[in-house]
């Protein structure tokens, strides 16, 4: 029988982990928490969290330090919990080493569709990624570069595809401007604007309503993700 996953809950406001812990429980997970960064770092060793969900305002260190520490040592899904929602903020996490990042205040069915995500990657570590990914009606087969929509084939140009394969890798994760650059354009020719067009013409070749996109969402000023749903 396999052991239940762990997340670590690096959060010191007890109404947030009294709000956390029965959504997490009722979801299968065990459950760890931690107010202070320090210890969170020598509990992580002991527990070693599937999922860590952390806060960046400790009482006593940055949550970005903690985030540092995390990443010496432990590949664990990082979500980001913090009411430091801006841009330059997710920015900062997303560089620092964090999977993804949630703004204050968030919805529980969110927060558990994120962790399903993380769980998804947890199990499929040191395995090749798999060959074809299905998502309600969007479907890609990347070794055989192919894309489906509903039961209609859509045809994408090279740079097209190479996009949307390199979201697929990372499905329910973030993908910054600035990787995505230098994915897509090794001569280094590409721009913000080349990538924000590229996206532009994938909705419209991928999503039935390109103006509220179903799968291809958009992180403002920090990248985009494909959305991978349970």
């Amino acid at each position: 029988m396999s052991r239940a996953k762990t997340v670590l809950v690096v959060e010191d406001e007890l109404p947030i982990i009294r709000f956390l812990r029965p959504a997490l429980e009722g979801f299968g997970l065990r459950v760890v928490d931690v107010g202070r960064g320090g210890a969170a770092l020598d509990l992580a060793v002991k527990v070693k969290p599937d999922v860590v969900l952390l806060d960046l305002g400790l009482p006593d260190m940055d949550g970005l330090d903690v985030l540092a520490g995390l990443r010496r040592w432990s590949s664990a899904w990082v979500i980001v919990l913090s009411a430091r929602g801006g841009e330059r903020d997710k920015i900062a996490g997303l560089d620092a080493g964090a999977d993804d990042y949630l703004a204050k205040p968030f919805g529980v069915d969110e927060l558990l569709a994120r962790i399903r995500v993380a769980l998804r990657h947890a199990e499929s570590a040191g395995h090749e990624p798999e060959a074809v990914f299905s998502d309600g009606d969007l479907k890609v087969d990347l070794a055989r570069r192919k894309v489906w929509v509903g039961r209609k084939e859509t045809r994408l140009s090279p740079l097209q595809f190479a996009l949307l394969a390199a979201l697929v890798r990372n499905a329910g994760r973030v993908v910054g401007h600035a990787a995505l650059l230098k994915l897509l354009w090794t001569d280094g020719e590409g721009t913000p604007e080349s990538v924000r067009l590229l996206v532009h013409q994938l909705r419209h070749r991928l999503e039935r309503d390109p103006v509220r996109p179903r799968h291809l969402k958009t992180e403002p000023g920090v990248g985009y993700r494909l959305e991978a749903s349970e």
